[in-house]
């Protein structure tokens, strides 16, 4: 065997080596980083967290209001019944915002007199505007007391219709939020999300 010969093979060898171990770093690489990629996915209780909701309302009665959690925020799902819709346009009067016309309060399809999707059934967030209380249903009119019904914050005295339209005078600057939602069947509806597939 020449000297040629010789260079050649080591050559060869060296060249073998070097794509070996350059496989090997990139293997070990692509192990050390599966660890670190995981840890930046969320985890099952964070994706749970910010999940859509579903509340099935075949079950709920005229007048029966439903509290959910969604994203770690409470919501009110109210069935009204045919006396709660009857209130809506005789308290219009009395409200800071009887049109809806904060828009990041509701979304598009929730600017109306209900604020709903379907006048029957009212989605919205179980927090005062004020400090966050969470506001408790008197669902009773007491027309003594010039009380429709609605939901009224015990903490600092912030009334609201039976569509979460706040009332004057009282200290919650805005109505309550209408969270994103939509019916995906007559049924069954979604919060969370109000586009696409269930």
């Amino acid at each position: 065997m020449s000297a040629d010969d010789v260079d050649r093979i080591d050559d060869n060898r060296r060249h073998f080596l070097g794509i070996a171990a350059g496989v090997t770093g990139a293997v070990g690489a692509g192990f050390a980083a599966v660890p670190f990629l995981s840890s930046l996915k969320p985890s099952a209780r964070a994706q749970a967290l910010g999940a859509p909701v579903e509340v099935p309302l075949a079950s709920m009665a005229p007048g029966e209001l439903v509290r959910v959690l969604w994203r770690g925020r409470l919501v009110f799902v109210l069935r009204r019944t045919e006396a709660m819709l009857a209130t809506l346009g005789d308290v219009a009067s009395q409200l800071r915002d009887p049109d809806s016309a904060v828009a990041e309060q509701q979304p598009d399809y929730a600017v109306n007199e209900a604020r709903s999707v379907k006048p029957e059934y009212l989605v919205v967030e179980g927090s005062c505007t004020h400090l966050g209380c969470a506001p408790l249903q008197d669902f009773e009119a007491r027309p003594v007391e010039n009380w429709p019904g609605g939901f009224f914050c015990p903490c600092h005295g912030s009334k609201f219709d039976f569509s979460g339209r706040v009332f004057k005078g009282v200290p919650a600057p805005t109505n309550l939020r209408v969270p994103p939602y939509r019916f995906v069947r007559d049924d069954l509806i979604l919060i969370g999300q109000d586009t696409g597939a269930a």
